[in-house]
């Protein structure tokens, strides 16, 4: 048996032609945060929606054609500007982020029951969430602006079987923002997080958690959610969920803010004050760090074109090899999906033909996955052209 080396992998996704064309004139990413697109989206691929907003919908141009879904707080018809809609669980009112975790938990532990050997298959979702205020028409925006959480499924034996990616790949690399956080912030950024108070998620040693096919994450914090898929029902586990978001957020801001304005007051939001003040503001390598990035942006306009001043952040729940159930997150300073953290770059293209074939079981699955969220009083059914009465029916070629 060949041993197969660990790299990161480009793995190819076919999808069908969107029903519908992008106005000329119109950036893409502008008109798929439109309220008319996402209206259509609704239409089109929409699942199950419920009275707070969140939708749960097919990925019309997916990561996984073996399991792909999303779940999005659909603010765009009462919220008009792309830019003032929420992007972040912190932005969520007290029951919608309960609504939010218990649809999360359910689509994940739905993963884990059809999908339960981590030899076989890689699970895992996430939110890659965006600073409100980047340019809508910059290349990397994420297709939707709002608040959302990733569903997917890969088979580890197309991950193997897959091309190794290009080890410069913006995704993988952000842009060099990667390396400046493994080289220099690494350790800082492991210590801030080690002093949160948390019962339910057990930190891992350094890269302990990296998939054996990939050899990602790298050099992220990362915890052990104790108790495994049964723990997603504890609403302690999702309070410290939020714990490491939060934590997140207080380091960004410290560092940015030194980068941007050599800044060393501590953010009047922060959750963690006195670790930002101890182990942020003393620390010699965050002050390098934020040196070398501030003299970088002020050199190279195309650089400083890639920083997201304001928060912006990747966080995952995976399984590991082991068949561990992880946590980790990470800075997202160019756009790229949660699926590159875990070394995984994503090809599409267009293959009527070869989706067609994947089609209907998706399909199947995700009303399937939609009837247990009925069941559970998450919300009510979407009947669109493919599903029209809840069976798959496939749409005639024009």
């Amino acid at each position: 048996m060949t041993k197969v080396t660990s790299a990161p992998r480009e793995v190819i996704t076919e999808h069908r032609k969107l029903p519908l064309d992008i106005p000329e004139g119109v950036a893409p990413t502008e008109f798929y945060n439109s309220p008319c697109n996402l209206r259509h989206l609704a239409r089109e691929n929409g699942l199950l929606r419920n009275s707070l907003g969140f939708l749960l919908y097919r990925k019309a141009i997916g990561h996984s054609n073996l399991f792909d879904a999303s779940i999005i707080f659909d603010t765009s018809q009462r919220v008009l500007d792309p830019m003032g809609r929420p992007v972040r669980r912190d932005q969520l009112s007290r029951e919608d982020n309960i609504v939010f975790s218990r649809m999360t938990k359910v689509a994940l532990q739905y993963m884990l029951e059809k999908y339960p050997d981590p030899q076989q298959h890689l699970v895992f979702c996430g939110e890659a969430s965006l600073d409100a205020t980047w340019p809508l028409n910059k290349p990397g925006v994420p297709s939707i602006r709002m608040i959302h959480n990733h569903f997917m499924v890969f088979e580890n034996d197309k991950l193997r079987a897959s091309s190794p990616a290009a080890a410069d790949n913006p995704n993988l690399t952000d842009s060099g923002h990667n390396g400046l956080f493994l080289d220099y912030l690494s350790e800082v950024y492991l210590r801030f997080f080690k002093v949160l108070d948390l019962e339910v998620l057990q930190p891992l040693p350094t890269d302990s958690g990296r998939l054996a096919i990939t050899g990602y994450p790298q050099g992220l914090p990362s915890w052990e959610i104790k108790g495994g898929a049964e723990a997603l029902n504890d609403g302690r586990f999702w309070k410290e969920y939020d714990l490491i978001l939060l934590g997140f957020l207080d380091f960004y801001r410290a560092f940015f803010a030194l980068v941007s304005a050599e800044d060393s007051r501590i953010p009047v939001a922060a959750t963690f004050p006195d670790q930002i003040e101890n182990i942020l503001l003393y620390s010699d390598d965050f002050h390098q760090a934020a040196r070398m990035l501030r003299l970088q942006v002020t050199e190279d306009p195309t650089f400083a074109n890639e920083i997201r001043w304001q928060p912006a952040y990747k966080q995952l729940i995976y399984r590991d090899d082991e068949g561990r159930l992880i946590v980790t997150i990470s800075q997202n300073s160019v756009g790229n999906a949660i699926t590159e953290l875990l070394g995984i770059v994503v090809k599409r293209i267009a293959d009527e033909e070869v989706y067609a074939r994947a089609e209907p079981e998706l399909v199947r699955q995700l009303l399937e996955l939609r009837t247990r969220m009925v069941k559970y009083n998450l919300g009510t059914p979407i009947h669109t052209h493919s599903w029209p009465n809840g069976l798959f029916v496939p749409l005639s070629g024009d």
